[in-house]
């Protein structure tokens, strides 16, 4: 309570100050009744005490406002070590934060926290604007690995159907769809540990058309070697989406068929091939939030920070061996967001995996966290999505808009 404290006595000792001394209560020494009208001036004694009581209040709200600010400012400069007030720049953006200052952005006060995200966005982004994605399943079931949240792996006995790879042109069909709907980026999902030769050779082809109806493309395939790689973006692709889903210490708990270096090696061969990267995580899967604070920690801390951040609340799915882990805090997913966005201020953090379950208040607090991209209609793979008409009434109701399609439109 001494943080809490302090700050109310910086408070009271504003306020007080303000109402004594304030230069702006220099500029208002009181009534001028020389300058009333005569009628004014030969009103009622109550309507002349109404008028003063008014005044006093606000001037008394503008300096209690004045104060919250300050105290505000002090509390965050206290805690984190920087002036949240101060500009933020280009210049803030960091490959070298170290653990325990992430932890510090995760301790904050809740408001305090969603302050400093809100902050961080304005500078670098549109404010009340999203990009639209929609992610079509093309190949569906049937992965090897064991990642214990997938309902894809063959492991577990999840009830989903086996789906071939998708013929291109029923692709191009579902990505016109997703264009008229208002989506600007078209993602494709294929469970595979690693496409095969005869894999890429179609994946190109779908590539090829969906850029043809202007729209950014992105994939998902599973690891890719260097050389694959530059087969898909000779093709066009944009964004290649591969999560490292949870911290390096967790990440055995969760998946054991490849190793936390597979992921970075994926990431280091879609960067060298020029494409942006699209990686995120999963949270509400048993970690703490120190794994949290240690997968956003790996992904700020890359060479170049990925262009798409992907924030995953996990989708209990019956069969799966997290079918009864208990959801995360909608606070905890708030403040995971919200440091997200501090920590990488150009990426554009998207609401994923688990949306249809939140509630439309809880994705607007997201969204003042920082994230400004969203799945939109179609189905996240292999669960479920909001519906578009929702999507669009919830974004009337924000004010919120949809972005355009030049990679920029988000930036401020």
């Amino acid at each position: 309570m001494r943080g809490a404290d302090a700050a109310l006595d910086i408070v009271d000792s504003f306020v007080a100050c303000k109402l004594t001394s304030s230069p702006a209560l220099a500029e208002h020494p009181g009534p001028r009744r020389q300058r009333l009208p005569i009628a004014a001036a030969e009103g009622s004694a109550r309507n002349a005490s109404i008028r003063r009581n008014t005044r006093r209040h606000t001037l008394r709200k503008a300096a209690m406002n004045a104060s919250i600010t300050a105290a505000m400012t002090t509390a965050a400069t206290n805690t984190s070590g920087n002036d949240v007030s101060a500009p933020i720049t280009d210049d803030d953006i960091r490959n070298d934060w170290q653990l325990d200052e992430v932890e510090a952005l995760f301790a904050l006060p809740f408001q305090d926290l969603l302050f400093r995200a809100q902050t961080v966005h304005r500078v670098h982004h549109t404010p009340n604007t999203v990009q639209m994605s929609t992610l079509l399943s093309v190949k569906t079931g049937a992965c090897p690995e064991d990642c214990a949240y997938c309902p894809q792996s063959v492991r577990y006995d999840t009830g989903l159907d086996r789906e071939a790879l998708m013929a291109v042109a029923d692709v191009a069909a579902r990505a016109k769809a997703a264009r008229e709907a208002g989506a600007t980026r078209f993602c494709m999902g294929a469970a595979w540990r690693s496409p095969k030769k005869r894999d890429i050779e179609v994946m190109t082809a779908m590539i090829r058309e969906v850029k043809s109806l202007g729209l950014e493309s992105c994939a998902t395939l599973g690891m890719l070697s260097r050389e694959q790689a530059k087969e898909l973006r000779d093709a066009g692709l944009d964004y290649y989406n591969h999560n490292i889903d949870t911290s390096p210490e967790f990440y055995g708990e969760i998946i054991t068929t490849r190793d936390f270096k597979d992921r970075l090696d994926t990431l280091e061969a879609v960067r060298e091939a020029g494409m942006n990267v699209c990686c995120g995580g999963i949270v509400g899967m048993g970690e703490t939030m120190r794994d949290r604070a240690r997968m956003l920690q790996v992904l700020a801390n890359l060479p170049q920070h990925p262009e798409s951040v992907p924030i995953n609340q996990l989708v209990a799915v019956p069969g799966t061996p997290l079918a009864d882990q208990a959801p995360i805090d909608p606070f905890d997913f708030v403040r995971t967001i919200a440091v997200a966005r501090i920590l990488m201020p150009r990426s554009a953090v998207r609401l994923s995996a688990g949306r249809e379950k939140m509630s439309d208040e809880l994705q607007a607090l997201a969204f003042f966290a920082g994230a400004n991209s969203i799945f939109y209609g179609e189905k996240l793979l292999t669960t479920g999505n909001p519906d578009v008409e929702h999507d669009r009434a919830l974004l009337v109701r924000l004010g919120i808009q949809a972005a355009g399609a030049a990679p920029a439109a988000l930036h401020a």
